[in-house]
Formats: structure tokens, sequence, C-alpha cells
């Protein structure tokens, strides 16, 4: 992959670099620009040698209790009881922290961090119960409310605490897994009520990465690219991910792929690298990295340099993909496409509802609009007409501040469809949606002013309004495209 190559063809404006983001992101962006890890308790990316196996989930809940000596240097026999053992998994973790100063000790590092592991689960299953009871236990007093949440924050300190002691004293040790979890913890402020740490996290993904983690180096390049923990240094972060790349990680050969094509961080545009390391982070794609097979499907769709053709057919199957591992824009696309027959798709009414569905609860306004759309004229017998339903997925997409659909909830309200009628709320939609630049609901307030004010019913302003001031009457389904 030294070679250049031809001169690359401008890279398409949707895979072009975009301005860094200065906050630290806890989840993926939309735009997979930066494709992030998925949090502090996400499964560790095994990279080096994997631990040697180590006691389950179960039975550490039980010996959290017991003070058994599972965790004690060559203990590998499994509990007398069974039955105990399942009984104590099935307990709140909240309960665990009562037997944390009896916890015992052990000289193996893979059984420490799988300890550590477990205990922060456990504290985050702290907050899981609390929000279950919040929602049950509407009835119950105040006093009683703040004494459970004062011991559950508690439980949760210490329960992190231990963790984070732990994984220091084994990153102290070099172990690359606590190095590369205690960074992930502090760089997403686990350990300090949500601050993050990034510039000891920093160290420490660089430490990992010096013992092969891959997911460490790919963090650093992180951290090179952005300035988080360290001052930015784009030739350090081309270091290390192809640090990263080298050991087949996807979101490392991705983020390189798209260096290449674009000349990022200092590199000049290398055309056939980039598509290389682009088509090798699609095949590595996983749930965490998903991005790279949409990516080179867009380039797919409409052709790229010598190396890349035109293939819409192609470039559904890598969609797919990206849309089968939760990527939401590739989801909306391949919705988008057997709904009208685009990229040599069929129409497919199912189909198109099962991806804007997978798109839409991954946070997209559009393909929520799109299931509006859907709802509100039915496809028999696939799908019922159901205008509450549109109402909803409307409202949900009007929320994430998409102007059209504030116009489509005004209108809604307005006329009462799927919702109960309000002509004061429909106006406050209104509002939101001509603040948002949306050009129908600027026409429809200088509508409603007209009326107000008296206007010729024959004015521009009025035209639209029927004799006792409400919309004429038109197709709902117009009101969302």
């Amino acid at each position: 992959m030294g070679s250049q190559g031809p001169v690359s063809p401008p890279l398409p404006v949707y895979l072009r670099s975009v301005p860094a983001r200065k906050e630290h992101p806890v989840l993926p962006p939309v735009d997979n620009r930066a494709v992030m890890h998925g949090g502090p308790v996400s499964p560790v990316r095994i990279d080096a040698a994997a631990p040697q196996p180590q006691p389950s989930s179960a039975e550490m809940g039980h010996h959290l209790h017991d003070g058994s000596s599972i965790l004690q240097p060559g203990s590998g026999q499994d509990s007398p009881d069974a039955q105990s053992d399942a009984r104590h998994s099935e307990e709140s973790p909240r309960q665990h922290h009562r037997a944390l100063p009896a916890a015992p000790k052990t000289n193996d590092s893979g059984a420490q961090y799988e300890f550590a592991v477990f205990m922060i689960h456990a504290a985050q299953d702290i907050d899981l119960d609390d929000n279950n009871n919040d929602n049950t236990n509407n009835n119950s007093s105040n006093n009683s409310s703040n004494e459970k949440v004062g011991k559950s924050e508690t439980s949760k300190a210490e329960l992190l605490r231990e963790a984070k002691g732990i994984l220091q004293r084994l990153a102290d040790r070099s172990y690359p897994y606590a190095q590369y979890y205690l960074g992930d913890g502090l760089a997403s402020g686990l350990f300090n009520k949500g601050k993050p740490d990034h510039d000891k996290a920093f160290q420490l993904f660089v430490a990992a990465s010096k013992h092969g983690h891959a997911e460490a180096g790919y963090r650093a390049a992180l951290c090179y690219e952005f300035g988080w923990g360290t001052k930015q240094d784009g030739a350090k972060a081309v270091q290390f991910y192809r640090q990263a790349a080298s050991k087949n990680h996807p979101g490392a050969m991705a983020r390189l792929g798209r260096a290449c094509l674009a000349g990022d961080m200092g590199l000049v545009k290398r055309y056939r690298e980039g598509i290389t390391w682009l088509k090798r982070a699609a095949e590595s794609a996983d749930v965490q990295y998903n991005a790279a097979p949409y990516e080179l499907g867009l380039l797919h769709e409409v052709g790229y340099g010598d190396d890349v053709f035109q293939d819409e057919s192609y470039a559904a199957q890598l969609f797919t993909k990206s849309a089968e591992l939760g990527h939401a824009e590739a989801s909306y696309r391949m919705g988008d496409a057997y709904e009208h027959g685009k990229l040599n798709c069929p129409r497919d009414p199912a189909l198109s509802v099962h991806f804007y569905t997978g798109a839409a609860q991954l946070g997209h306004p559009m393909a929520m609009m799109a299931l509006c759309a859907w709802f509100m004229v039915g496809a028999e017998p696939i799908l019922e007409k159901d205008e509450n339903e549109s109402y909803e997925w409307a409202r949900r997409a009007a929320e994430c501040g998409l102007a059209k659909a504030e116009y489509a909830v005004g209108y809604f309200t307005e006329m009462g469809i799927g919702c109960r009628r309000d002509p004061l709320e429909a106006n406050v939609w209104y509002v939101r949606a001509a603040d948002h630049g949306d050009e129908r609901a600027k026409h429809r307030i200088a509508a409603i002013r007209a009326a107000a004010s008296g206007a010729d019913p024959s004015s521009a302003a009025s035209r639209r309004l029927t004799k006792n001031g409400t919309l004429s009457p038109f197709l709902p389904i117009q009101c969302i495209y």
C-alpha cells in the first residue's frame, strides 16, 4: 500500500472532513466521523493474548456475598451448591457492596480484571433498579425516596471506587486490558460523576497500545486527532491509526481510509491506499464500527476513480450490511430505496417500513417522518392506516428539531388528526417550525394573523383559510412532504 497510484479524483462531499468537535462524545455520532467507543462498560476488544478463563458473573455474585475462595490462587472449583449460586445471581447487585470488605484477594490479573468489570456492571445496575423503582413506587413518601436514593448512591460509589482501585493496580502492573478499561472509564467520566479526565485517559491508552491493544491504539489516535488530553498532532494520530489498522481494527481502518482519500491529518492524498483501507474496514465492520460498508456504498453508488465502479445494486448490499449492524443513515437509505424503487431495489412496503423503523429507533428524524407518512396512508395488508401512530412518529421527529416535522405536528394538532384538536398548541408548533426555516409554517402563521385581523379573504395570506378560520381541507399527507 506504499504506492501512491494515480492522481485521486475530488473526494465526494459526504466523505470530506468536518471540523473536529471540542467535546468528548460518549455515543457514536450520526455521521460516524470519529466513531467512538461504546461506553465504559462495552465489551473490551480482545487484541493481545486473551486472559485465562474466569469465573462467571453468577459465581462472582455468589462469592461477593459469602466471601468464599473462588478468587484465591489455584481455586477453580465450582460452588458445591449450584442452587445457591443461581439464587445469589438473581439478587439485586446493590447488595454486593456489603461484602466488598470481605472480597478475597488474588494475584491472578485476569481474575481481578473480571472482578472489577463485574463490579462496574453491578454499579450501573443500581441505576437501572432505581429507575424501575421510581416508576413503580410513585406513591412513596419523599423522605423514603430520598433515603433510598442516598443508599443507592453510596452503594454505587463504593462499587466504582473498589473497581477503580483494582483496575489502577492492574494498570500499574502493565496489564493492557485494565489500562484500556480504566482509561475508557476516565474518559467517559464514569469514576468522577460524569466529569472526564482526558489527560490520564490518554496516558493509559498509549500505555495499553504499546502492549498490542488495538482498541487502545485507536483511542490514542483519536486523542491526538482531536486534542483530548494531549496536543493535537495529525502525524501522531496517523501513526496510531496505522498501528491499530495493522491489527485489523475496523474503526482505525475506516478512519485511515477516509484520511488517505481526503488528505486529512497532513497526509498527501493516496487514492488506492484509501480505497484499500476502506474495503478492509467494510469487510471487518461490526456493531461498534459499522460505518465503512455505508461509506464504501456511497462511493459505488456514483462511482469513484478507476477502482470503484458505479454499481447501485452493490451499493444497496453495502448499505444493507451497515443497516444490519445498526447504522442509522444506511437504514434510512434502504427504507427510501424500497419505498421508491431506488438502487435497483423493488418497491416493497414491508421492507421499507422495516428499514425505516430500524433507523427511527436509532434516532433518525427523517426516518420517523417516513414512518409518519406510511402510517398516514397505510399499505394494506402489510400496514394498516393509523393516524394516531402517524402523529406519534411526527411528534418524535419534531422533538428532534426537524422543521418539517414541527410543521406536520402543528397541522395535525390544528386539524385534530391523531390527537386532540388544539389551535393554540398548533400555533406553538408552527412558530417552532418557522424559526427553523420552514416556509409553509411561515405562510400559515401569516394566514392566521391575517384572519385574526379581519383581512380580505381573497388576500394571499388568507387564501388557504375557510370561513371559520381553519385550514382549507387538503390531504394530510401533503403536510408531511
